[in-house]
């Protein structure tokens, strides 16, 4: 299954003085494509951390491409670039109209009660779903 890309259509609130959408929200769409994401591989954060995972970001990126203003629908592509035992790189193609406006990156550990989980083993299902979405290398 490829996951489909998630759709954010900047709100009025989401804008500066200038009628730019302000460039912390960038961190919130790559969040809430994220979500998505991993619902649409099955395996939502409200699911993983009823089985007991947490994943944390521990660092995030964004290079900012060109504007976006109030209407504009961002379309955003969730793609693994990284992932090992442990550690989960995730990046992020922002467009509007075909032309990306923003990249970024993610990077999350996993968490089973405290401890660090081996994603491959404890989700088996989510890491070959993971797996298939991976960047080019």
């Amino acid at each position: 299954m490829t996951p489909q890309p998630y759709r954010h259509e900047v709100k009025y609130y989401e804008t500066d003085k200038m009628g730019i959408t302000h460039h912390s929200n960038y961190i919130r769409f790559m969040e809430e494509a994220r979500i998505d994401w991993m619902d649409q591989l099955g395996y939502g954060f409200d699911r993983m951390e009823r089985e007991g995972i947490v994943s944390p970001v521990v660092a995030v990126s964004c290079n900012y491409k060109k504007t976006t203003t109030f209407k504009d629908v961002i379309e955003i592509t969730v793609k693994v670039k990284q992932l090992s035992e442990v550690k989960l790189i995730i990046a992020y193609d922002m467009r509007v109209d075909g032309k990306t406006v923003c990249t970024g990156e993610t990077v999350h550990c996993f968490f089973d009660g405290g401890r660090p989980a081996v994603i491959a083993e404890r989700f088996p299902t989510l890491y070959e779903a993971m797996m298939q979405t991976r960047t080019a290398p």
